[in-house]
């Protein structure tokens, strides 16, 4: 039998397993755009319940399962993420009740969360980590139909998820013709395999042992602490001035005479000699001055010198900086405390970059969700936002196809609002919903209206290739420019500007009346408005072309086609 404290253990093995090979997974992300890796996200969620589970005190199996189930859910992120924490919200749920189990009982609360992930994915696709899954359990139902021992009936399960695995390139021929098999498949394949260490052969997956957030608080208050002490105190001299001098044979002139001689022109000096090098180190504001003393002891080896009143002009801005951004993350989370349900609507949306929030908080948004490509948030930060928007419906916009069923796990969760999530798959999508919304409609008329004008447009990308990769006859390398359209590669390009020109040529048809160019990190005001002018030209007069400034990271430029 399996008690609360082997499944527990068996969970915090699972955990630990696929911490130590998230790369692993993430590695085998086949689109070579940035994203919210697999491995990460999966990790991620299960090391919540890993540390919950650390200090639990929970002895039945149900209630360890339970709260196993509860931590994932609220740190799920991205698809591959929210999938895990819904089967082991499943196993949960057919726990219940249950002090201890065997074989038999886990294969049937494993049944009740296959089928809770299949549930919670609108159009399922076979050869991903729901095939794994539905495999591994279908195998554990035959056999504990022999044997009830659950080490055995477990050991099942983990040898046909990894044959499921081995087998979802031939169900998916994405992944055939980039030879990997899928990643959320080979997550939960690493997870059963941690737990199976433990339940079969008492062997807990160990992993290095990560920085709490708040060993980080206290890291960063010491910085701060230290940096301005060091910012604080007096440079009397400018330059640090570091030599090496090579002793030439015969030499007459002893290290301790040239010791005396930096002493009266600086401080903080030391000279070290041996047979065949003199090295100093000296704080002075004549470093030439040094240098040409050096060469009466020798010939100069080695030289460098440095400012350091600039060097403490750059750390005492870049401790500014650090500290501004540690402030304005404090205002933050001050502003995510809840708040009672007092306006008819709210609005909560997802989007990084400082240009994008502002927009958005100009359309309406009491709270943005910082986050998107590669950034993917969790369940629990989506539910902290719409917990402080005082609102008694609050509209959720996702912005990004990863994030749109961890946002839908917030809505079981809240109670005492009406939650509503527009399943935004771009930010150009978000943008265009917002001001789609009519105050004098209904929640559920603006939901239709939202979607609708969502739906209407198309959405440009100009990133770059994170991983080599090849579509078609096009092979792409680490580096390059790339351009999507509505998700499809359509070129690659050394120039983000001509890439995104040529992408808006491509996107533009005699319908089309409206076009924002929305330009992001590494992007210049200079390049923008190049872009502009060209975009422009292309579009003809009829057409409005709008440009944006909306930081956003990862992405040069985004277009909204309308």
């Amino acid at each position: 039998m399996i008690n609360g404290s082997y499944y527990k253990n068996a969970l915090i093995s699972g955990a630990n397993n696929i911490i130590r090979q998230k790369d692993e997974i993430n590695a085998l992300n086949i689109f070579p755009v940035p994203d919210g890796d697999t491995g990460t996200n999966m990790s991620m969620t299960i090391e919540a319940a890993a540390e919950a589970l650390k200090t639990s005190t929970a002895l039945r199996i149900d209630e360890v399962a339970a709260e196993a189930a509860s931590a994932m859910l609220r740190s799920a992120r991205g698809n591959s993420g929210v999938i895990l924490s819904l089967l082991f919200r499943g196993i949960a749920n057919g726990l219940k009740g249950k002090g201890e189990i065997d074989g038999k009982d886990f294969v049937e609360a494993l049944k009740l969360g296959v089928d809770t992930a299949y549930k919670a994915v609108m159009n399922p696709t076979e050869g991903t980590i729901l095939t794994v899954a539905r495999m591994s359990c279908e195998a554990g139902k035959v056999a504990a139909e022999v044997e009830s021992d659950p080490v055995i009936v477990f050991s099942s399960v983990c040898s046909a998820a990894r044959d499921a695995l081995r087998r979802t390139p031939e169900m998916l021929p994405v992944l055939k013709k980039a030879g990997v098999v899928d990643a959320g498949g080979k997550g939960l394949v690493v997870i059963f395999d941690g737990m199976l260490s433990l339940l079969r052969d008492g062997v807990m997956v160990e992993v290095e042992k990560s920085t709490s957030a708040a060993e980080a608080e206290d890291k960063s208050a010491e910085f701060f602490r230290n940096a301005a002490a060091e910012f604080d105190s007096v440079i009397n001299f400018t330059y640090c001035t570091e030599f090496i001098i090579g002793r030439e044979a015969g030499a007459q002139k002893q290290a301790d005479e040239l010791r005396s001689f930096l002493e009266k022109m600086g401080d903080c000096v030391v000279v070290a000699e041996d047979d065949d090098i003199i090295k100093v180190h000296v704080h002075t504001e004549n470093p030439g001055k040094a240098l040409e003393e050096a060469l009466a002891y020798g010939q100069l080896l080695k030289v460098k010198i440095e400012n350091m009143k600039e060097q403490h002009r750059k750390a005492a801005e870049e401790y500014e900086k650090e500290k501004a951004k540690a402030e304005a993350e404090e205002k933050k989370r001050e502003s995510l405390k809840p708040v009672a349900p007092v306006d008819e609507v709210g609005f909560v949306t997802v989007a990084s970059g400082e240009g994008l929030e502002t927009v958005f908080k100009d359309l309406g948004c009491q709270h943005i969700v910082s986050g998107g490509q590669s950034m993917n948030p969790s369940t629990d930060d989506i539910y902290q936002a719409v917990m402080a928007t005082p609102a008694k419906t609050v509209f959720v916009l996702p912005n990004n196809k990863n994030i749109i069923l961890a946002a839908e796990q917030v809505v079981p969760l809240v109670s005492d609002r009406n939650v509503v999530i527009i399943p935004t798959r771009t930010i150009p999508q978000g943008l265009v919903a917002m001001l789609a919304y009519s105050p004098d409609a209904t929640v559920e008329l603006n939901s239709e209206y939202m979607m609708a004008a969502a739906k209407h447009v198309s959405t440009g990308k100009v990133t770059y290739a994170a991983r080599n990769s090849e579509f078609g006859s096009t092979k792409i390398k680490e580096g390059e420019i790339i351009a999507l359209n509505n998700g499809k590669l359509t070129h690659k390009d050394k120039d983000p500007v001509r890439a995104v020109v040529k992408l808006a040529k491509e996107m533009i048809t005699k319908d089309t009346s409206y076009v924002s160019v929305i330009y992001g990190n590494g992007i210049t005001e200079a390049q923008a408005n190049t872009a502009l002018e060209a975009i422009q030209a292309k579009a003809g007069s009829d057409v409005e072309v709008a440009l944006l400034d909306g930081g956003q990271p990862i992405y040069y430029f985004m277009l909204s086609v309308e």
